[in-house]
Formats: structure tokens, sequence, C-alpha cells
């Protein structure tokens, strides 16, 4: 029994109470979002909704991170925009199960470490990136059916609603912090366009989101090539989207709660939920940074308020619709705005003049492909690529030669820095071939030869030296160094000094 229990993080000291309620609490800070999300990606909200509960039941129960809450999310939506309006949501479906497929290969693989290959001013371009995209989607909100900018009354009562239902959750969590502001929020524009019979946009105008249990529901698209090329950039998106945001999440959540979860396992609960979330109607999902902390925050830290959270949101979609149709679209907005505010990484702007012009270059890039395009896996791609770029040119000019001769007449140079692809033209400036004695030795105990251009660059170097009749030792090389010369020995002719063992830098990664 004990290790079911532990399976689920469960054990005597835990308040059931407390993780019943704060699971009651999330799933109704779910509602909104989930069907704000779906109409972003021009969905049904019903879709949003069957989505949260699928993604955030299979998520709890196998996930790698007890108390996380993953659901249907601005990030995904926003990737699903193009394919819903060109192909309609049967290639949505797909499109998260071949995601979810990817998500599980990138678990079993163990990828979930590449995280670290992914540097803060990416991830701040990212989630600024996906703040703007937030925000400018509410804009629709504020245009008639026939698209022109609201005027006049309609449009004061909107934007009053708007900046009240804004308001309250800046404001309720000064007084009351595991009280959701954002449930309050809305509870509270309800309350006054019904009591006051204010005529205003609900969710029922938008769609019908009364259903039952997610129906079972394999994607009706053709299989063929053409079809699966069509969703397959949108599923490597969605995977790789949904990948970033979840780790993110856990990282956050790990650092809150001082433990550590799963990356790998997260990966694999994110694509199996996703998977189950494509065939039963959903538009698929990942982890929720905003109900992740709310959940953390009510004190709950196991399985149970995740699975409390996808049950209860089920209940609602079954027997609560009626009221949930009625929401007015102000607080919808008014939440999306507030999300968008609270996504963005406001201390970034305060790094301006503390970062390095390289770090704030990739962090504008990424930020300007995410809101241009509306491609966050290319922003973070791109972000990555050029930082690393920009790794590789400040090590290129890192490596150094000390140089001097010994009582023997032989020539050291005592290599210090990487040699690899961006250094080695600074490597084979620091030699003078001509003038150097008979014997050279090129030591490399304060070096790592990194990759096979920093092999061809030896073998380049001892073939100018063989050229004119002088002959070059190799010092201090890893054993995988060796190993790779002396299997080249028809190219590279050279004498490798015997020495200690020494591994390579990349090793141990």
């Amino acid at each position: 029994m004990k290790k079911y229990l532990d399976l689920f993080g469960l054990n005597d000291k835990i308040d059931y109470k407390i993780e019943i309620l704060a699971g009651i609490t999330v799933s109704l800070a779910l509602i909104p979002e989930a069907v704000a999300f779906a109409m972003i990606a021009g969905l049904s909200p019903l879709t949003g909704l069957y989505a949260a509960f699928m993604v955030g039941l299979v998520t709890s129960i196998i996930g790698g991170r007890p108390g996380m809450i993953s659901g249907a999310t601005g990030a995904v939506a926003v990737i699903l925009v193009a394919l819903a309006i060109s192909h309609g949501p049967e290639y949505i479906f797909a499109a998260v199960v071949l995601a979810g497929l990817i998500q599980i290969a990138a678990g079993v693989l163990k990828l979930g470490k590449l995280m670290r290959l992914v540097p803060h001013p990416v991830i701040f371009g990212f989630v600024n990136g996906l703040a703007i995209i937030i925000f400018m989607s509410q804009l629709d909100q504020f245009k008639t059916p026939s698209g022109d900018w609201m005027t006049g009354e309609p449009l004061y009562i909107l934007l009053g609603l708007v900046v009240l239902t804004m308001a309250i959750i800046w404001g309720l969590p000064k007084f009351r912090k595991k009280i959701p502001a954002s449930l309050v929020a809305i509870l509270t524009i309800f309350a006054i366009v019904v009591v006051f019979g204010i005529e205003t946009k609900t969710v029922g105008d938008i769609a019908s989101i009364q259903g039952g249990f997610p129906p079972f529901h394999i994607p009706q698209i053709p299989f063929t090539w053409e079809a699966f090329m069509v969703i397959l950039p949108y599923s490597a998106i969605i995977a790789g989207v949904g990948l970033i945001e979840s780790l993110l999440t856990l990282n956050i959540i790990d650092e809150i709660t001082e433990t550590r979860g799963n990356g790998n396992q997260e990966a694999v609960a994110q694509g199996t939920a996703n998977i189950f979330s494509g065939f039963f109607s959903g538009m698929g999902g990942c982890a929720m940074i905003g109900q992740s902390l709310i959940n953390v925050s009510s004190g709950a830290s196991t399985r149970i308020s995740g699975i409390v959270a996808a049950v209860m949101l089920l209940v609602f979609i079954m027997f609560g619709s009626g009221m949930i149709e009625l929401l007015p679209m102000a607080a919808l907005t008014g939440l999306m705005i507030m999300v968008a505010i609270g996504t963005f990484e406001w201390a970034s702007l305060k790094t301006f003049n503390r970062m390095p012009v390289s770090d704030l270059f990739v962090m504008v890039m990424v930020t300007l492909v995410t809101a241009v395009l509306h491609n966050l896996a290319l922003a973070v791609l791109v972000g990555v690529i050029i930082a690393a770029l920009v790794f590789a040119w400040d090590n290129a000019k890192r490596i150094r030669a000390r140089k001097h001769i010994d009582e023997n007449g032989a020539k050291h140079y005592e290599i210090y820095g990487p040699l690899f692809f961006g250094s080695i033209s600074v490597f084979n400036s620091k030699f003078d071939v001509l003038n150097d004695p008979d014997e050279v030795i090129i030591d490399f105990k304060e070096s790592r030869v990194v990759d096979m251009s920093a092999i061809e660059a030896l073998n380049k170097i001892t073939e100018r030296y063989s050229k004119v009749g002088k002959k070059v030792h190799l010092k201090h090389l890893s054993k995988d160094c060796r190993n790779l010369l002396q299997n080249a020995d028809a190219i590279i002719d050279v004498n490798v000094l015997e020495d200690p063992t020494y591994k390579l830098a990349l090793d141990n990664i």
C-alpha cells in the first residue's frame, strides 16, 4: 500500500482538506482561461475545456512534478490559429496527437536536459513575445462583428468592465492571497452585468459550451503524406513550445518548493496527455505557470490537487455550462490582459544597461520573432542559435599560446583556451613555421581539442612543419583525440607523446 501512496506523493503528513480545496480553486481558475485560449485559436470554447480536463488529469497522474497544473494554454493556442483557419479543427486534433508522440520521444530519449542549453535572454524574449501575442489577441474584442473599432457607449461599457476586472485581479491579492483573484473578478463582473441588465457580449454569444464527457474521436483527415506534411510543422512547434513551457514551469516550482521534479518524466506525461487530448476532442496544452503557482501557494504539494481540479472541471462542463455561457467577454478580456501583463518579464527591462550587448540583442530578437511571426519554437531556436554563435565567437578570441625554447633547443607552444572550429584561424596564426627550430612541441594541458575541425587544424599544422622537414610533438592530448589521430594516420603523420589520460570537456555533458 505504501508503494502506491508514494507514487502519488502521499503520506501521513498530507493535509487532504488543503489538497482538495486547492484543486477546486484551481478548477474554477482554469475555466475562464481555457475558454479564452480556445477562442484565441478560433475554436469552440468546449475544445479548450476538454483539453484542460484531459491534459490536467493525465499530467497530474503521471507527471514529473506533483503539484504542477497543466491545461489549455495561450502558447499552444497561438500556434493553432493559422491551422484552424486553413484546415479546421480536425487537423488540429491530428496535430496535437502527433505533437504528443514527439514529446514522448523527447522524454524517452531524455532530452529534457537540453533545457540547460536555453540561455536566460532567450527565455526572457520568449516570455515577452508570448505576452505581446496574448495582449494583441484581445484587441479583437474591441471590434464590431463587421471588423470596425467600437465607438460610443458600447466601447465605454466594455472598457469600464475590462478595467474593473483588471483592478480586482491586481488589488485582491494584496488583501487575500489564497482567494483566486481571477475568479472573484469574473464573478463580480458577472453579477454587475446581471443585476444592472447591462448588454454586453457573453461566451454564449460566441458558442455553446454545453457538453458531456469528452467524446472519443479519431481525427478525420486523409491518411496521406500531404496531410502529414501539413500538420508536421505545427506538431513540432506545439511539442517544442509545450516542453519549453512545461520544463520552465517545473523548474520554477522546484525552486519554490525546494524539491526536484523529473523533466523527462514530465515530457512523457505531456506527450501522453496531448495524445489523449487529440483523441478526445481537445486542443492540447502544456503546463500553466499561473495555475501552478495558485496551487502551490494554496498549500498543495501532491497529485491529489491536480486530479481534483481536472475532475471538478469536467463536472462544471457537464452540469454548469449554462452559467459559464453567461460569462461576459469583458471579464475574460480583462483576465487575459492581466495574464499578458503578468507574463511579461518586466525585470528584463531593468537589465538593459547591465546586459552584454549580445544578450540584449538575443532577447530583443526572440521577442520580435515571437510577436511578429507568432512562431514560438522558431523564436527559441533562433535565440539559441544566435546565443551559441556569440558564445563561439567570444571563445574563438580566447585561445592563447605561450612560447619558449627549452635547453635542448625545442620550441614549446603552450596552448590556452578551447580549440574548435571558431578558434582555428587564431590558432594557426600563433605558429612561425619557417623560423621555428627542427623540433616543436605543442602542449594542450590547458586546452582541449573539441571537434573534427580542430583535428583537421592539427593535421594542417603538422603538414606545414613536415613540408619544411621539421618534427611536431603533440602533448597532453585527451584519449579521445589521440584515438582520432591514430585512426587517421594515413592523413595525419605526427608523433603523439605519451601523457596521462585527460578527458575532453564534452565527456561529462
